[in-house]
């Protein structure tokens, strides 16, 4: 730190409990008064330096024997005073960056000017602030952090915004350019050529680039207020907002334990402990993070989801305005697709505990992103063909948020405080577009209705309605048709589909095979073939031929059986003549294209007769689960992903 040294007397001044004195040799013939601790000292030193102590002290010979004064406004107080008194007297003293300010505000006080003597207070501590202190970072911010305790001297004296413009001004520049903050912070000197000197002597090394968040710990030693300024200077000053974005979290960081309770170390506890002094209480910390939130730029990516999320827990913890907390569920919507499942896990802090998990949170936070997603024009990121199954489209945003919700659904749904409705609202939010399976959905479902045994059948159906089947995959789809939590009409559905899926596969294993001999016909053409690659083709047929075997093996008990309860929903329709399989497939609420239901027409009565009938196909559907063997799902599914 630098500094400069003012008087050449020996020091004179000794301390006794509450009083100094001035052995000179000369007894006292003036008290001076600051708080609790007085100076007995001589007139002629003070009153020579001074035109505030030259009234007071004329006043006070007139009226008393004993030459009392009081100066209990001093900037700065007795420590300050201490200092004055001893550059009155000629004695050594230090003018650094961390007195400077005290002592100028205390000379501006006490008209400590040029008409008292050249080379007055006032003159020696402003030409060292211009001249050393705003020179540097270190001494312009410890100079800043002196102002607060004489805030309202050091704003007349324009101390706090020169300060402030300073800091700003490095904060805004290249580093690297000047070789500071690296050489203030005890780096290595440098030659012309920039390369490190050790003893004079050139190294050739260079020094290590300073980034652009080098200020961040600085200013984490800054009172709110002059915090506050300072970034409102830089973002003047076209500081990039995700500098300034990255200063904000790091100082919320600093002073609010809530955000680092998962990054305790021995450093960053010792650096609180310093910024900090003591930890803020409730109200300041409420106080702190609503101005945070005010600071922070209302644009996405500027800084990290975790920490919003860090931010938001805390707000609703100290319960900090409503405006606050919706502004930081907006920006967490605002980049929803970085989140991560164990963000979303946020407790519910409220009095009611109705659940586990803050389940409205989510809600909202997920309505801020599909608003916003709306709003840019987000696209659907995959299209679904008549009959067809899904792909698998490339990971776009609203898709990251579809399988993140589905996840939060499933650790959320074994909270049995946990409403249908609220569950249903949150998965029927997301758009069926996001989804490209719904394997996710059907797990959540699952899951909820393990925990939910109570609820009834229509309530069941209800539920399940908001997964649609044809984007199940087979693996699901075996894991739903064995289900016996599942209603009825959504196994019969799951068998179709489980049907339709396994024709498609054959087919595409027929193409596929296609492939491979006019491929292999085509080498042959050019090549030949040995008899070695002969033996490989005829291997790889065989096994094609085997698994597509296994396949329609499959196929023909899944129609047989389909056959079979056709068959029986026939014959209660036959005394009325209508369409039976149009009328239990509406009832089972299939959700088929017209070109799949044209060979499945009949006749029935009418409904109710057929909802009689529905214990019937549950025992048909358990022999089905019977009769299908482990091995054929093997081959099927080997076929499937070949």
């Amino acid at each position: 730190m630098a500094c400069v040294k003012l008087g050449s007397k020996a020091d004179a001044f000794q301390r006794q409990g509450q009083a100094w004195f001035c052995t000179t040799g000369l007894p006292s013939d003036i008290v001076v008064e600051v708080g609790e601790m007085s100076f007995h000292l001589h007139k002629f030193p003070l009153l020579s330096r001074s035109g505030v102590l030259e009234r007071m002290i004329a006043e006070a010979s007139e009226s008393e024997e004993e030459c009392v004064i009081s100066l209990g406004d001093i900037p700065g107080g007795a420590k300050t005073f201490e200092l004055v008194a001893k550059f009155c007297y000629g004695v050594k003293l230090e003018l650094t960056a961390s007195n400077v300010v005290y002592l100028w505000c205390a000379a501006e006080r006490l008209e400590m000017t040029e008409e008292y003597g050249e080379g007055n207070l006032i003159s020696q501590a402003e030409n060292f602030f211009n001249q050393v202190v705003l020179r540097s970072w270190k001494d312009s911010m410890r100079a800043l952090q002196s102002c607060d305790d004489v805030s309202s001297h050091a704003e007349e004296l324009h101390i706090v915004k020169r300060c402030i413009e300073s800091l700003a001004a490095k904060a805004s520049t290249d580093p690297n350019l000047f070789g500071w903050p690296v050489l203030e912070r005890g780096g290595p000197l440098q030659s012309p050529g920039g390369s490190v000197l050790w003893n004079g002597i050139s190294t050739g090394a260079r020094p290590k680039n300073s980034s652009a968040d080098w200020w961040y710990e600085d200013v984490t030693n800054l009172s709110l207020p002059l915090y506050k300024r300072l970034i409102a200077i830089m973002e003047s000053r076209g500081i990039r907002q995700e500098i300034i974005a990255g200063s904000l979290a790091f100082y919320a960081k600093t002073y609010l334990p809530g955000l680092n309770r998962r990054q305790v170390s021995g450093e960053s506890s010792a650096r609180l402990t310093l910024a900090m002094g003591s930890p803020l209480c409730e109200d300041d910390q409420k106080i702190l993070l609503e101005e945070i939130d005010e600071l922070l730029p209302m644009q996405k990516g500027l800084v990290q989801t975790k920490f919003l999320f860090g931010l938001l827990r805390t707000a609703m913890i100290l319960r900090v305005s409503p405006s606050c907390i919706s502004n930081l569920e907006r920006r967490i919507g605002m980049q929803l697709d970085q989140a991560t499942l164990e963000d979303l896990l946020m407790p519910n802090f409220s009095y009611s505990m109705e659940t586990l998990y803050n389940v409205d949170c989510v809600q909202r936070i997920l309505d801020h992103f599909l608003a916003m997603d709306q709003d840019t024009g987000g696209a659907s990121p995959c299209s679904i063909d008549d009959g067809q199954s899904i792909g698998s489209p490339s990971l776009t945003p609203i898709t990251m948020v579809a399988k993140l919700i589905d996840g939060y659904l499933a650790e959320v749904a074994p909270d049995v405080n946990l409403k249908l409705p609220k569950f249903q609202a949150l998965a029927a939010a997301v758009p069926e577009y996001a989804r490209p399976l719904d394997d996710g959905l059907y797990r959540a479902i699952d899951i909820f209705l393990k925990s939910h045994p109570w609820l009834v059948e229509s309530e069941r159906e209800q539920l399940c309605r908001l997964m649609d089947c044809q984007k199940l995959s087979l693996e699901a789809c075996t894991h739903a048709a064995q289900n016996e939590r599942l209603p009825i009409r959504v196994i019969v559905q799951v068998l179709f589909f489980e049907q339709l899926q396994l024709r498609t596969s054959i087919a595409g294993c027929f193409l596929v095979s296609d492939n491979l001999d006019g491929s292999r016909q085509l080498r042959s053409g050019f090549v030949g073939s040995t008899e070695g690659g002969w033996a490989s083709a005829v291997k790889e047929n065989q096994v094609l031929k085997v698994g597509m075997d296994n396949m329609r093996m499959r196929v023909s008990e899944l129609e047989k059986e389909c056959s079979n309860m056709r068959q029986e929903i026939e014959k209660l329709g036959r005394t009325k003549g209508t369409s039976a399989w149009g009328t239990v497939s509406k009832k089972l609420g299939f959700k088929l294209k017209s070109q799949m239901c044209s060979a499945q027409e009949g006749s029935v009565s009418n409904q109710n007769d057929a909802n009689s009938k529905v214990e019937k196909l549950k025992d048909r559907h358990v022999k089905h689960k019977k009769s299908s063997s482990v091995s054929d799902k093997a081959s099927v599914s080997s076929i499937v992903h070949s």
